[in-house]
């Protein structure tokens, strides 16, 4: 089975100028919590996902050797939760999102990129052909596929 057999279509997507705002629009009114980013020739150019706002919005442990133990400390942004949001709105969508993106070749073989989504514990994977976002797949995607019919 390939790619093209088991992928969506409808790909829900931002342009790398977009700011982060349209990201949580797309997210909250389509239930989803990852997004293709796309230049202006519809070319894959980063993926963001909800994990990426985590990171942007929540405060982070950090462990520092004091003398002879460590002591965890709360590290990064000093504002309030509600004003780290606030910051993040309007913030490119390129400033967080992951630059390297894991993609699936049209015409490749499920079990090549299953392998992906598991191992890399990635939830779904862009779609390109010829250099150009056709599709996105998602693991339910590839779990419907290999075992339907056979439950």
């Amino acid at each position: 089975m390939k790619a093209h057999e088991i992928m969506v279509r409808e790909v829900y997507k931002v342009k790398e100028t977009d700011t982060i705002r349209s990201v949580l629009e797309k997210f909250i009114d389509h239930g989803i919590s990852g997004l293709p980013v796309v230049n202006e020739r519809n070319e894959i150019v980063a993926f963001i996902s909800d994990g990426d706002i985590m990171r942007c919005i929540g405060k982070h442990k950090d462990y520092v050797m004091d003398t002879f133990y460590f002591v965890e400390v709360i590290k990064g942004d000093e504002d309030a939760f509600e004003d780290r949001i606030h910051k993040i709105l309007d913030k490119n969508v390129m400033t967080i999102a992951k630059k390297k993106v894991h993609k699936v070749k049209w015409d490749e073989e499920v079990e090549n990129f299953a392998a992906v989504l598991g191992e890399k514990q990635i939830k779904k994977l862009p779609v390109e052909r010829n250099g150009v976002l056709v599709g996105i797949i998602s693991r339910g995607d590839v779990i419907r596929s290999s075992f339907q019919g056979l439950l």
